[in-house]
């Protein structure tokens, strides 16, 4: 089956993550588990992203309002993933308001799009976000851009998925993640050598 983890394969698990919400649905605890499995790590490193070492604790948040809420949901496995997505964005989001934790912004934001280097920076960049110091890198990145590239690349979302998630128009979601991206490249120390393809939704 692969590794739950792995970003961009999240969407090769959308037609059995729909089959088992629908199961779970009907009342199905070990489908609900199959589920959770699927969703869980990209949900995760999302909510790292955002609160840190706090994550845990408003994964299970989250889960408890999914679990909760599980009958409303209508939609198949990636519209499950982005709902998932939205539930936690709202429960860290209280999190940050309850720590009264400011989130962390870079200093300045000099990216400008036609900066060269093609998407294989991009890519090898996102090859480096399953490691704990890319995580805290992201943290660093200016809100907008840090959602945009943990719902993208972690979670797994296309660019409207993620745009819903975050209540913003897609080019907008699509403008910071590649800006975020290309600031994570330089912070790595990524160089471009070769033509591999990030594959992002238009």
């Amino acid at each position: 089956m692969g590794q739950g983890g792995e970003p961009r394969r999240a969407q090769a698990y959308d037609g059995e993550l729909g089959a088992a919400v629908a199961r779970a649905q009907g009342g199905d605890e070990t489908a609900f588990a199959v589920a959770y499995r699927l969703v869980q790590p990209g949900l995760l490193g999302y909510l790292r992203g955002i609160v840190g070492d706090d994550a845990e604790d408003v994964a299970s948040d989250a889960w408890l309002e999914i679990a909760r809420d599980l009958g409303r949901f209508k939609g198949d496995g990636a519209g499950f993933r982005g709902w998932t997505a939205t539930i936690a964005r709202h429960r860290a989001l209280d999190h940050l308001r309850r720590m009264r934790v400011r989130p962390r912004a870079a200093a300045t934001e000099q990216d400008v799009l036609d900066l060269p280097g093609p998407q294989s920076t991009h890519d090898q960049a996102l090859e480096s976000l399953s490691t704990e110091h890319a995580l805290e890198l992201v943290r660093g990145l200016p809100r907008d851009q840090a959602e945009a590239v943990l719902l993208r690349v972690v979670v797994g979302l296309d660019g409207p998925a993620a745009a819903r998630v975050l209540g913003k128009r897609p080019g907008a979601v699509r403008t910071a993640a590649h800006r975020g991206l290309k600031r994570l490249a330089r912070q790595l120390g990524v160089t471009d050598d070769g033509p591999r393809a990030l594959g992002e939704s238009k």
